[in-house]
């Protein structure tokens, strides 16, 4: 017997693959109403992760241990569900009431969805059926030639029961399917209003598939209501199959559970935001560039040109990226794991994601997730779809990253550091990362352009390419300024006994006033020789990192290059 709470609610994602940042703002709206419950009467909210990995097929357990970490590292914790505790102090799931286990496959093999349709089947409310898929396929196609909607004929219904009964338990091939009462199915939902759907819009389907094991409707509704499952919040792509539940549970003398479905989230240009995303912006990269092959070795060329051909089909993760990182595109983020890659913080992906078809009021836009957790209302969310405005994302993780302390970017860094850009913590020492973060911070939008904005020190002088284009304004400008510049500073930066940020922001100062020219005039050129261009970090951090002799090997190979270019 579970322990009633006012609130309990869940997300059930299926382990096929990573966690879109649909299914995260579902999470994150389930976590809020749960959490909200428990902030005004301690213990009576819970916050259900469940495993729904009866696709067998695609299911994996390393998509069940990455949507684990996808929400770990987004902060939204589950009170009941798979246990996950990590180094950083992470600690989710459990199992404190006894409703578990909370993997669906594992339920099966209790024979917790068996009891459940034959409790249907005694009842008469659903029925064994023995249409094989060729006879399905034709009864569909009769259908579509005759422009009808196709609904099941009840043909196995015109066998006895008995019979019915008989055949299934010989082991002849069979699904069970539901018996669809001829009334009208009626629900509220909190976004959408009172739901009405006719008895004709509806038919007898599947709940038990000819393998034995349950269809998504009959697990997920009989789940629902062995975990007490109060409030069920979803995206509206499963608005069709509510209906369906609504009978079940009717049917089955259960709780109706409230209902919300959140709303679409769409690309600015208005189409639904889609894994697909990163294929279409990865096919379209390869058609610009003229390839009638594979840019990468891990992709074999039959799949290749399918890809190419039929836009429905979807290459795996890391042949996207190989494709990106060979063409030196950004492909789009779609999934939770993307935007971590990007360099985003997740506090501020939670801050926009509960954006999406929800306001707080009060003009406010910048909050954190106990905010959410404080405000969250399901009568202040909006049916129109929502746009994933990236522009607006990227200005909330700005803003994040300026009001950061020195230390905390620091840490933050060198964690997403080790993480994506080992070369970054592998070729700069202790001292070399700290300056650099503090130097970055102030200038940088993603964790990621920190380290991209960092290349520069990880390289050594030979491996600077000069921009033409700095070349020629910076340092040939005026009848070769800029090389003049270099030439004389050069002396002064040997003579260093001090390389230290304040050691060389003097030198760059007393130079420009002894020159007579503006600290820009001196600052560029020394850019153009250190990285090849006129961005970088603030030219003294840009000095201290590379250290004396690095600087000066730069410096003379840019003087010997570019007085080239001069004569």
């Amino acid at each position: 017997m579970t322990t009633p709470k006012a609130i309990v609610t869940r997300f059930a994602p299926s382990p096929t693959g990573r966690l879109h940042v649909g299914g995260a703002r579902t999470a994150l709206f389930c976590w809020a109403l749960a959490r909200q419950a428990n902030l005004s009467n301690p213990g009576s909210g819970a916050f259900i992760l469940r495993i729904e990995d009866t696709d067998r097929l695609r299911s994996s357990d390393a998509s069940t241990r990455r949507i684990l970490d996808d929400l770990a590292w987004l902060g939204i914790t589950w009170d009941e569900g798979p246990e996950l505790r990590t180094s950083s102090g992470f600690a989710g799931g459990g199992d404190p009431r006894g409703v578990g286990p909370f993997e669906q496959s594992a339920r099966f093999e209790m024979g917790e969805y068996d009891k459940v349709v034959n409790t249907l089947l005694d009842s008469g409310r659903a029925y064994h059926a023995f249409e094989t898929p060729e006879e399905l396929a034709a009864m569909r196609d009769a259908a579509m030639k005759a422009k009808w909607q196709f609904r099941y004929d009840r043909s196995a219904l015109s066998i006895p029961e008995a019979e019915r009964r008989r055949r299934a338990e010989s082991g002849e091939p069979h699904v069970v399917r539901f018996l669809m009462a001829d009334e009208a199915i009626e629900f509220d939902d909190e976004i959408r209003g009172h739901v009405t759907i006719q008895p004709s819009e509806l038919d007898d389907f599947v709940i038990r598939k000819a393998d034995g094991w349950p269809t998504y409707h009959l697990a997920v509704v009989a789940d629902d209501e062995a975990m007490g499952v109060t409030h069920v919040i979803r995206g509206e792509e499963h608005l069709a199959n509510t209906p369906r539940h609504v009978a079940l549970q009717k049917a089955l003398g259960y709780r109706i559970p409230t209902f919300a479905h959140l709303s679409l989230i769409f690309n600015p240009d208005g189409s639904k935001m889609s894994k697909r995303d990163r294929d279409k912006a990865a096919r379209q990269a390869c058609e610009s560039a003229g390839l009638g092959s594979s840019p990468v070795e891990i992709l074999p060329e039959s799949d290749f040109e399918r890809w190419m051909k039929d836009k429905r089909q979807a290459l795996a993760p890391d042949q996207l990226e190989a494709i990106a990182d060979k063409l030196d595109i950004e492909l789009p983020e779609i999934d939770v794991c993307d935007f971590e890659a990007a360099g985003f913080l997740p506090e501020t992906l939670c801050n926009f994601l509960s954006l999406l078809g929800w306001s707080p009021g009060d003009d406010i836009e910048k909050f954190d997730n106990e905010f959410l957790a404080q405000r969250i209302a399901l009568g202040r969310m909006v049916k129109t779809a929502a746009k994933f405005d990236r522009k607006k994302l990227l200005s909330f993780n700005t803003d994040s990253i300026t009001a950061m302390s020195d230390g905390e970017f620091h840490r933050r860094w060198r964690t997403w550091c080790e993480l994506h850009d080992h070369a970054v913590l592998k070729r700069l020492d202790a001292g070399q990362v700290e300056l650099l973060a503090a130097a970055l911070r102030p200038r940088c939008k993603t964790l990621r352009e920190a380290a991209v904005s960092a290349r520069f020190a990880l390289v050594g002088a030979e491996a600077i390419r000069f921009d033409e284009k700095a070349v020629q304004k910076t340092l040939l400008k005026d009848d070769g300024e800029g090389l003049g510049v270099l030439r004389g500073i050069r002396g002064r930066i040997e003579a260093m006994t001090e390389f230290t940020c304040d050691a060389i922001n003097e030198l760059v100062k007393a130079y420009s006033e002894s020159a007579g020219v503006g600290m820009g005039k001196v600052a560029q050129p020394l850019r153009v020789a250190l990285t090849g261009s006129t961005v970088s970090p603030p030219i003294d951090a840009t000095l201290a990192v590379l250290g004396k002799v690095q600087v000066l090997t730069r410096i003379d190979r840019c003087l010997k290059e570019c007085a080239v270019q001069a004569s």
